[in-house]
């Protein structure tokens, strides 16, 4: 659940704290005050598709955070898979005022995919336009495969179909004009020969590069190993370090009868004389291994001329030698399924018709559980939108089946209504009004909220279009799901807000020449002069704080 939220900069926000609790919490305000940008804030979090200027006029950027604990199973489930692990989690996403945003979970940057995922697990929101997905097919089958437990199922055909529609791709391309064919091919020869004509070899680029460098080199490496062996083993002058530590050991070995520690010392100095040997050989053996007397110019040129060439080579086919090694071996492939395209298809052919039977096999079995799910849902439907004041109110889910796969198997999906007795059903978008629609998508919600298992749920403005007693029921249902989930509603209705366990006012200031938007958490004579102020016009009179206090109460009782 939704422990906590701070917003930073964004629109009218300089900055907010909001705290729910559990079960249901409300917000109101005045049309204006900043109760949508709440909202916007918190899709922003999420990475969903937001409509606003976010960032502050005259900030560098806006933060928006959450942090979330109390896990349903689902949700630690999930979250598990998505390798998120623990009892709390803190999301934060900001954007400077260029468009560049970051996103991080429990302080770590991830991509707005992730975090998109792990949003979705945690809070589902339904903002003013989304009435419209109940007219998308695609909205309204992922609705009922939630509702129906087909993901696993789902997951397993989502896997063959995207091998059977890569087989389609290889299928096309093999399928070619023969022209078309014979230009592919000779073009795959000629990249094949430009490349392997040279024998290039993984790694050589970094060896001749080094190599090149030690060439460079080799005048200042012989003066200095030169430098070395003379002082260290032989000279003109004879006089070396190992001459001189040689002579040392020589000169105190005669006063040992009288300074007896001095054998030791004459010890140390002949260690020092073969360890000064030692290093004089290795100095000699690496001058000789690096060739003093090849012309190094020559090898250069060469060095140079094969490293344009693969240069070149880079510049068509690969950022690296190994990719232009990599490119050169899938040109053999391609070639190879060129020349033999006859046998290659006919293999192919057959494969993609064994999956493409077997996609069909699995794409009914779950249309026939989507066919059987949708009865429920209908009746689950029809109940909730009964008790929403549309008592004559017909509902079916139409799950129709097409020659046609796809994604999700074979289905289109659609929600018809007959609003009134005696009319046909007819698509949602025909038919119902914008009253109508918000309780359906309330009856939509209730019925998956469970099947969902996402413990946070965000309702902005589900009372548009209705009014009176059905505002009343529809508050009813709010807080009857927010036994099993919190539940946060922004609302301009006295009938919602008054069944409220919190109710938060959403006010908006002028604070040094500019407007802040701020949330304060009422207490009970504050929710009184609030929910007055909702039912009444201009000014509140006593009559209507009564009538206030009386909605107050009766809440109570739900």
């Amino acid at each position: 659940m939704l422990r906590s939220l701070h917003i930073e900069n964004m629109a009218v926000i300089k900055r907010l704290d909001f705290e729910p609790s559990d079960g249901l919490s409300v917000m109101t305000g005045e049309t204006g005050a900043g109760k949508s940008i709440i909202i916007d804030s918190v899709n922003f979090l999420l990475c969903n598709k937001t409509v606003r200027e976010l960032v502050r006029t005259g900030e560098s950027k806006a933060i928006v955070s959450a942090y979330f604990t109390d896990f349903t199973e689902k949700e630690k489930s999930v979250l598990a898979s998505l390798g998120i692990d623990g009892d709390e989690l803190s999301l934060e996403r900001t954007m400077s005022a260029d468009g560049k945003s970051v996103c991080r979970i429990d302080g770590k940057a991830v991509s707005q995919q992730v975090l998109r995922s792990v949003g979705s697990v945690l809070v589902s929101i339904h903002g003013q336009h989304d009435n419209r997905r109940l007219y998308d097919s695609d909205a309204n089958l992922e609705l009922i495969d939630t509702l129906c437990g087909n993901a696993d199922a789902l997951s397993e055909y989502s896997a063959l179909f995207g091998k059977w529609k890569e087989l389609g791709s290889r299928i096309s391309a093999l399928k070619k004009s023969e022209a078309e064919k014979y230009q592919l091919r000779d073009m795959l020869e000629y990249q094949i020969k430009d490349i392997s004509s040279h024998k290039l070899k993984r790694g050589e680029e970094d060896a001749l590069a080094a190599e090149a460098k030690r060439l460079s080199s080799l005048e200042r490496i012989k003066k200095h190993s030169d430098a070395a062996l003379r002082a260290l083993y032989k000279n003109e002058k004879g006089i070396t370090a190992s001459y001189m530590v040689e002579r040392a050991a020589d000169a105190l070995s005669k006063l040992v009868d009288v300074i007896p520690e001095y054998g030791e010392l004459c010890e140390k100095l002949k260690s020092c004389k073969y360890e000064l040997d030692d290093i004089a050989g290795e100095i000699f053996a690496r001058s000789e291994e690096y060739g003093f007397d090849d012309d190094p110019v020559k090898r250069l040129d060469a060095i140079e001329s094969r490293l344009q060439t693969i240069t070149r080579l880079k510049r068509k086919y690969g950022t690296t030698l190994d990719e232009v090694l990599d490119f050169a071996e899938n040109a053999k492939k391609r070639l190879d399924e060129i020349d033999n395209s006859d046998g290659i298809l006919e293999e192919l052919s057959a494969e993609y018709q064994a999956i493409e039977a077997e996609l069909r096999k699995m794409a009914l079995s779950i249309s026939a559980v989507r066919k059987r799910a949708a009865a429920s849902i209908e009746r689950n439907i029809v109940e909730t939108l009964a008790y929403l004041d549309m008592p004559k109110v017909r509902f079916a889910v139409s799950v129709t089946e097409n020659e046609t796969l796809d994604s999700r198997g074979c289905n289109t999906a659609s929600f018809l209504i007959a609003t009134n007795p005696g009319e046909p059903l007819l698509p949602l978008s025909r038919v119902a009004s914008g009253g109508e629609l918000s309780r359906v998508m309330l009856a939509v919600k209730c019925a998956r909220a469970d099947a969902d298992g996402v413990s946070t749920l965000i309702f902005d403005e589900i009372d548009t279009g209705v009014s009176g007693k059905t505002s009343r029921k529809i508050g009813v249902k709010l807080k009857q799901a927010a036994t099993s989930a919190q539940v946060l509603c922004v609302t301009h209705s006295a009938q919602i807000a008054s069944l409220a366990h919190e109710h938060f006012l959403i006010s908006k200031s002028e604070q040094d020449g500019r407007s802040e938007t701020a949330v304060a958490l009422l207490d009970e004579r504050g929710r009184i002069n609030e929910t007055a102020r909702i039912l009444g016009g201009i000014a509140v009179t006593d009559a209507q704080r009564q009538a206030a206090v009386d909605m107050i109460n009766e809440g109570k009782n739900y």
